[in-house]
């Protein structure tokens, strides 16, 4: 049975989308079949991996609504093992429609939709990788009840920690009322900058605040990451000297360790 960990974060630019991509591709040059799932109506993580949004015909908002089955939307990437559950900006406007059908349909949970989907795939892949929007709406919440765990990606710059409250309360709503199961992963620093003393405090600042749930990897902040997702490719296959790939290749082998498989 494959473990859902969803990459959650409600700031933006903490390179959730950029972790979401290529520890997904990691995993699978490590060996492991991996399903990358779009959850963000931006639609980045799919625009990440090579598909053009203009050409999607049905994407994870068809199978959260029923128009379509999840196999119907998982669609085969170019690169080793990974296959990818697209987003388009379709899926900004689902949330009005899952709260229309729970109040019209007795039974139907708004926030149970992807579990839904995700339980009859689980068992096609060693890993299922959400890319979750920046937001803690119904989108993040049907995330955190269809997932094992959650990672956690944290910039490491000036009040990385300003929101993180906020996130860790609603993981406990989720573990309180929703899935009792779900646990905090990992968290992982990104950004970082070692030419700065505040970067160096700031890792010291998450380490104390999360202790042994902090990745030994740190995510540096470099320009070839950042220009990968426009060529539509994982930083592994953009440039696999770039220090960017070795530090998402080794979170990629924690995360296999930390899970025994």
């Amino acid at each position: 049975m494959g473990k859902v960990i969803s990459i959650v974060n409600q700031k933006g630019g903490v390179g959730k989308t950029t972790s979401s991509i290529n520890l997904a591709s990691s995993l699978g040059l490590l060996g492991k079949r991996v399903l990358l799932i779009d959850l963000d109506p931006q639609g980045n993580a799919s625009t990440g991996v090579g598909f053009d949004k203009g050409d999607i015909d049905k994407s994870i908002y068809d199978a959260l609504i029923g128009r379509a089955d999840i196999k119907q939307v998982i669609f085969k990437t170019d690169f080793k093992n990974l296959y990818l559950t697209p987003a388009t900006i379709n899926l900004a406007g689902v949330d009005i429609e899952l709260i229309e059908r729970s109040r019209n349909e007795e039974g139907f949970s708004k926030v149970g939709q992807l579990k839904k989907c995700l339980d009859s795939i689980k068992d096609k892949f060693d890993y299922l990788i959400i890319d979750c929007p920046p937001s803690l709406g119904i989108l993040t919440t049907n995330a955190l009840t269809a997932s094992d765990s959650v990672i956690i990606p944290v910039q490491c710059e000036f009040f990385a920690l300003e929101g993180i409250t906020q996130l860790l309360n609603t993981i406990m709503l989720a573990q309180r009322n929703l899935n009792p199961e779900l646990d905090i992963e990992g968290v992982l620093l990104t950004m970082f900058d070692s030419r700065t003393n505040l970067g160096l405090e700031v890792v010291e600042d998450i380490r104390s605040y999360f202790k042994e749930r902090v990745y030994d990897t740190i995510v540096p902040r470099l320009i070839r990451l950042s220009e990968a997702p426009s060529h539509g490719k994982p930083i592994a296959e953009y440039d696999s000297s770039s220090k960017g790939h070795h530090a998402y290749l080794n979170l990629a082998k924690e995360v296999i360790i930390r899970n025994g498989k």
